[in-house]
C-alpha cells in the first residue's frame, strides 16, 4: 500500500511539472514567438507581413504531420538547427536565450533529443494545444 501511495505521489509530481512546462512555456511563446506566430498561434502576428514566410498556424502541426506533433521537427526549427530564413536570419531571433540548460526529450521512436529548458517548455505548450 505505501508502495502504490509512492507511485501515485510520484505521478502527481510529474503531472505538476508538466503543468508548470507548459504554463512556462506558453509564456515564452507570448514573449518570443506572438509577434509573428499571433497570440492565436494562427500565423497572423502582426510582423507576418514583412516575412518572406508565412509563419505557420501552429494550432495544425499535429494535423499537418499525419495526427503526430512533430516534435523533432519543431525542436530543431525553434532551437536553429534546422534554420528558417523567413526574417533574414535564423529562426529564432533570439538566438542565445534558447541556449544552454539542456534536457533530453524522447521522440516517438523513445531516443532522445537534446534541447534547451527554454525550448522544451515551448514545445510542451504546443503540445498542449494542439487539438
Amino acid at each position: 500500500m505505501k508502495r502504490l501511495l509512492g507511485v501515485l505521489a510520484i505521478s502527481m509530481m510529474a503531472g505538476a511539472v508538466a503543468a508548470d512546462e507548459i504554463k512556462d512555456g506558453e509564456a515564452l511563446y507570448l514573449t518570443h514567438c506572438a509577434t509573428c506566430h499571433g497570440i492565436d498561434m494562427d500565423g497572423n502576428g502582426p510582423m507576418s507581413g514583412v516575412l518572406m514566410i508565412k509563419p505557420d498556424d501552429l494550432l495544425r502541426l499535429s494535423a499537418g504531420n499525419g495526427g503526430e506533433f512533430p516534435l523533432v521537427r519543431v525542436i530543431k526549427r525553434i532551437d536553429g538547427r534546422d534554420p528558417l530564413v523567413s526574417h533574414g536570419s535564423p529562426m529564432p531571433v533570439y538566438g542565445d536565450f534558447f541556449e544552454g540548460q539542456d534536457v533530453a526529450l524522447k521522440t516517438a521512436s523513445g531516443q532522445p533529443i537534446m534541447t534547451s529548458k527554454p525550448v522544451a517548455d515551448l514545445v510542451a505548450y504546443l503540445q498542449s494545444v494542439q487539438p
